[in-house]
């Protein structure tokens, strides 16, 4: 079996590593060169790189960023954030970045994940999904009662995909999309979960799982992770083959080798330094 990855994700705003919930409020969570670096040395097996705000405010790609951590961090990592273009995604790579990834710019532009992969090779490509449960006016007792965990769980309303970093809903449904993205070359999925970002309150199971079993490229979970048992669920429930962290590790809840260990112990096959 491969082993499962643990990713710190790295929000970036204004130049700052930042941690929202559900989209909304960054609150600062340091330098992100020196995150990227002490994340490496605990044993990240990847860094994520979000400018938050680059595809709304259609500003360029954070460059000097990616720059300056390929110079001293010595593990894969990826940049998203403002990517519109080849030439977008070719000037990322140059800086020392190992993948892009796109989210706006992949239900905008959805032919430039087929012209990245074929100039580039899948493997750089990773599409990013930011889905949220479709609501509906309010059911009656009766069918609650019926219906119980199966509203829960495996929602019959099911999830859509937002843009411009969760503002803008697209009325795409993130399953059929991921399908698609899969199809048109991406080399991962990165699904974050609009509902549980931040929250600390777990990851979205169900929505994770249904990707996982849509598409046959390995599916980041992202968004909720609160507890060892948050990243377990994802990694074996959910079916993901790697699971984003952000609050745990950026306010010293765990470590990353607290979290390997306690993954490790319970049967997850991770890479322990």
């Amino acid at each position: 079996m491969l082993a499962r990855r643990i990713i710190p994700a790295l929000d970036i705003h204004e130049g700052r590593v930042v941690k929202c919930v559900r989209f909304l409020n960054p609150r600062d969570a340091g330098d992100p060169v020196d995150l990227a670096r002490l994340y490496d040395q605990e044993g990240a097996d990847e860094i994520i790189f979000l400018d938050i705000t680059a595809s709304y405010e259609k500003r360029d790609i954070m460059l000097d960023v990616a720059r300056r951590v390929a110079e001293q961090v010595f593990i894969p990592f990826t940049v998203g954030g403002g990517i519109r273009s080849v030439e977008h995604i070719r000037d990322i790579l140059k800086t020392g970045a190992d993948k892009i990834f796109i989210t706006t710019a992949a239900v905008q532009i959805p032919h430039l994940i087929t012209e990245g992969a074929e100039r580039f090779g899948s493997q750089c490509i990773v599409v990013g999904i930011d889905a949220k449960r479709r609501t509906t006016p309010e059911i009656s007792h009766e069918d609650k009662k019926a219906w119980g965990a199966w509203l829960q769980e495996d929602d019959p309303r099911g999830w859509e995909v937002y843009i411009h970093g969760g503002r803008t809903p697209t009325g795409l449904d993130a399953i059929e999309f991921a399908a698609q993205a899969a199809a048109r070359g991406a080399g991962e999925i990165l699904l974050t979960s609009m509902d549980g970002d931040g929250t600390q309150a777990g990851y979205d199971i169900a929505l994770t799982r249904r990707i996982a079993e849509a598409v046959n490229v390995p599916v980041i979970a992202s968004g909720g992770a609160g507890t060892i048992d948050h990243l377990y669920d994802a990694l074996t429930t959910g079916k993901a083959e790697a699971a984003l962290i952000a609050s745990i590790i950026h306010y010293g809840t765990y470590t990353i080798g607290e979290i390997k260990a306690a993954l490790q112990q319970r049967g997850v096959v991770v890479r322990v330094p």
